[in-house]
């Protein structure tokens, strides 16, 4: 649909493309979702953790809350004013991510060959699945974490405007960059067991590429590699705020959010701020132990729901179109282009869209009874699966209080209406032009 569709925005163009009725419901629902999720709070805390591993700070909470408030407001502050520079370090912290990767590869398959001696040897290799879990409650928190690996790449789909040939880059950026990542994440966790025991790896939460280079190399060389993780997690932190700028203005410039044309603006530094404000409270009022893994859950759920969505919908939309032609050609009209779906899309689709249904019904069927098997040290296991359709809810609240309540009270009806180009679109944010509804008595 990326291909189809090369706007900022995601998700939300292809939701409304698929999903035309109620008018503006998936928007304002979609809206909810990412206005209301802490984005950029999981790989804040993770960066917040590795940089007081390299400082040998000891991470106690507050100390942890504080610096990840310091780095997160480093990353908005630096995009929000300085949008070149930031993309710099951006772009320079992504390519400094495969360096770290490839260190700590080859430190990995220096302790497998044997050139470095590991006292005691993990033998992760032997028995590779003793003491594994094998339950729905496991398994959906695993895919979890692998999806939440490669989410990354889907942040090009919300800056599209700003890429040069969208559909050509798509075409050959998309695979070459989840092949290369998918190689080396897998050689990275070989690595990982060729370097450490199981229990060590279990207990260490996110600081598992630490734990490599202390018992390679020592306490020195986990501080320096310590600080090489968290530059890269800070690359992240850059990216995630980048793009979900971006997908936030697009919804400013379709009029939905409330205050929308403050949403939609790029003043005042010709760029658009994220949701500083909605992660810092994430990460000040949950559980220390439980803060990442929630943060991830809750934003993996509603993902799940609408990667589901958008699957079948792709399979419907390519059933329709065939059963009749003259349909497709009256929605030619809309600003949305029309294009042929292959058998083999529709097969990937409704592979994804089943195992998307797996990921957003699991959550809330019970873990097995042990210790380790919830998701969670404090919080009750469903608690994001509860957080993400409470997202959507509020979403749902707000479309029918817009949209049916207060017009039916107020005896008026809601109409979208162009406003022109709106402000800053020379600054190379996408441009388009703007929205805003207004009320006409009926």
């Amino acid at each position: 649909l990326s291909q189809a569709l090369p706007k900022n925005g995601g998700e939300k163009n292809y939701l409304e493309f698929l999903f035309r009725r109620p008018k503006y419901l998936i928007t304002s629902m979609y809206a909810s979702n990412g206005v209301l999720l802490a984005w950029t709070a999981g790989n804040t805390l993770a960066c917040s953790e590795y940089t007081l591993r390299a400082l040998d700070i000891d991470p106690t909470r507050r100390i942890i809350c504080f610096t990840s408030l310091s780095i997160i407001t480093f990353a908005m502050l630096l995009h929000g004013t300085a949008l070149k520079w930031g993309l710099r370090l951006q772009n320079f912290l992504g390519m400094f991510k495969l360096l770290v990767l490839s260190i700590i590869i080859i430190t990995g398959f220096l302790a497998l060959s044997g050139h470095i001696q590991i006292q005691p040897q993990p033998h992760n290799f032997q028995n590779m699945f003793e003491g594994t879990k094998f339950d729905a409650s496991s398994l959906c928190i695993c895919l979890y974490n692998i999806l939440w690996s490669f989410v990354g790449f889907s942040n090009v789909n919300y800056a599209l405007s700003e890429v040069k040939n969208p559909k050509r880059t798509l075409r050959i950026a998309g695979p070459l960059s989840v092949g290369i990542v998918t190689v080396l994440y897998l050689l990275t966790n070989i690595a990982y067991f060729a370097g450490a025991s199981k229990e060590e790896i279990t207990g260490s939460g996110r600081l598992v590429a630490a734990l490599l280079f202390r018992n390679v190399y020592g306490h020195r060389a986990e501080r320096v590699l310590s600080a090489f993780v968290a530059l890269s997690a800070l690359g992240n932190i850059l990216a995630v705020i980048f793009s979900q700028g971006r997908v936030i203005q697009e919804l400013g410039r379709e009029g939905i959010l409330p205050w929308s044309k403050l949403w939609a603006s790029n003043r005042p530094f010709n760029a658009p701020l994220a949701d500083w404000f909605v992660c810092v409270i994430t990460m000040f009022a949950l559980p220390q132990g439980d803060a990442y893994n929630f943060v991830i859950n809750t934003i993996s759920y509603p993902l799940s729901v609408i990667n589901a969505l958008i699957s079948f919908g792709i399979i419907y939309l390519s059933r329709s179109q065939s059963k009749s032609k003259s349909k497709s050609k009256s929605k030619s009209k809309s600003s949305f282009p029309q294009f042929t779906i292959s058998p083999s899309t529709q097969l990937a689709s409704l592979i994804y869209g089943s195992a998307n249904i797996f990921l957003f019904l699991a959550p809330f069927i019970p873990p097995p009874p042990g210790e380790g098997s919830s998701p969670y040290e404090v919080l009750p296991y469903w608690t994001h699966a509860a957080g993400g359709w409470a997202v959507f809810g509020l979403g749902f609240l707000y479309w029918f209080l817009w949209m049916r309540v207060l017009p039916w009270f107020g005896r008026y009806r809601v109409v979208r209406v162009e406003e022109g180009r709106g402000e800053g679109d020379d600054g190379g944010d996408g441009g388009g032009g703007g929205y805003e509804f207004r009320r006409i008595p009926v």
